[in-house]
């Protein structure tokens, strides 16, 4: 048993490595592991184990309490006690109550089931339509595809946006982003993609609700209704989208791995299904905010401008997983709040870096009643190459 689950964790990849850990410690501690609440202040809880102590990035839930609480082990602070960073408000917790280890990570269900439904970041559904028909449960925190499953190469993606595909078209497979101050037009816009991409490309499209308005996601529902990309009643199944929502009244710990539950989502129809599939995230920036957030709770120095020192890392762990393999692709479209108009600042600095296309919208053009206020010499893209798009007019 122990031989067989270190070689697992020596080959394994993609959530196997961690699986085989947890069996070896199954089979050392023989039952779930059971601890008691030590202290709680905001979303962060500490619990104290007098056993075998759960991994990092473990999922926790807290049994007799008012609603199903999950928390994620974060840091193991000495003397069997360990942090943990909760996925819903901490109202009415109490000390000494008991917490379960899963013994994995946070688990969310995937595939046609979802397609339709409104999830949030534990995979339960929050559309109030009965819970999500899948078998299947990936885990939210996974490994990039390895070099050799990648694909290069290089397609231009038609938006329909004039303005857009001439002066800095998006790539298929691509990572593109959307910069902006407050209230210049990133929602709209991506709800103009959805519109004119996800509705002629007959592939399944996610969308990322990260930190944004709640009204912003119901209407986002209602228009996807209006416009048949999502059906309701028995023909739920021919929809097209899935939402993965955690708003701005969610607690950080799930705004900070929300979009890691859209991106799992969107993993399982590019590798086991073959699509290409659309990925829209709203708001990048949100997820760059809730990080920083979890980071101060945690006791964490803090970085540049206030940020964690993490931010890089944190970033580069979800950007990294976005790719085209030769099983399919996943193109994602991410709006980037740009925190007082600031492109210096460095979580949309940094953020830069993983695009394949930028679009950023001005609020210069914005007041003169120009839509999309897109600032075609700020905006760049790689496609435009003449191996591309063809040598230019003499």
């Amino acid at each position: 048993m122990l031989k067989a689950a270190v070689g697992a964790v020596r080959q394994g990849r993609n959530g196997s490595a961690f699986a085989a850990v947890q069996q070896l410690r199954a089979y050392a501690a023989g039952a779930p592991t059971v601890g008691y609440v030590n202290q709680v202040i905001g979303p962060v809880v500490d619990v104290r184990f007098e056993g075998e102590l759960p991994a990092i990035m473990s999922a926790l839930e807290v049994q007799d309490h008012n609603i199903r609480l999950v928390l994620e082990v974060a840091q193991h602070l000495g003397d069997n006690n360990i942090r943990c960073i909760a996925m819903d408000m901490t109202d009415g917790l109490v000390r000494g109550q008991r917490v379960v280890d899963t013994g994995a990570p946070i688990k969310v269900p995937v595939g046609r089931g979802t397609l339709g439904r409104i999830i949030n970041v534990i995979g339960e559904p929050v559309d109030e339509c009965g819970p999500v028909e899948s078998s299947d449960l990936w885990s939210i925190h996974r490994e990039a595809p390895e070099f050799v499953e990648q694909s290069t190469d290089q397609e231009i993606l038609v938006t329909g946006i004039k303005v857009v595909d001439l002066l800095a078209p998006y790539q298929r497979g691509g990572k593109i982003g959307l910069f902006g101050g407050a209230g210049v037009g990133k929602t709209v816009l991506i709800m103009e993609l959805i519109n004119n991409v996800a509705k002629a490309h007959g592939g399944f499209s996610v969308f990322a609700g990260v930190g944004e308005r709640t009204r912003e996601g119901n209407d986002l529902y209602r228009e996807m209704i209006e416009s048949g990309v999502i059906k309701l009643g028995d023909e739920r199944g021919q929809s097209k989208c899935t939402l993965v929502y955690g708003q701005m009244n969610e607690p950080p710990g799930a705004r900070a791995r929300v979009a890691l539950t859209g991106l799992t989502v969107a993993e399982y129809f590019r590798d086991v299904e073959g699509q290409d599939v659309l990925l829209f995230v709203d708001n990048i920036f949100r997820f760059t905010q809730a990080n920083s957030e979890v980071s101060a709770l945690l006791g964490r120095i803090p970085s540049a401008v206030g940020y964690q020192p993490t931010l890089a890392t944190d970033l580069g762990g979800l950007q990294e997983r976005i790719t085209t393999t030769t099983k399919g692709s996943i193109t994602s479209v991410q709006a980037v709040y740009v925190p007082a108009d600031d492109l210096t600042d460095p979580a949309p600095a940094t953020t830069f870096a993983h695009l394949d296309a930028t679009t950023v919208l001005s609020r210069s053009i914005a007041e003169l009643g120009i839509y999309p206020a897109v600032d075609p010499l700020d905006s760049t893209s790689r496609m435009l190459d003449p191996r591309i798009i063809g040598a230019p007019y003499p």
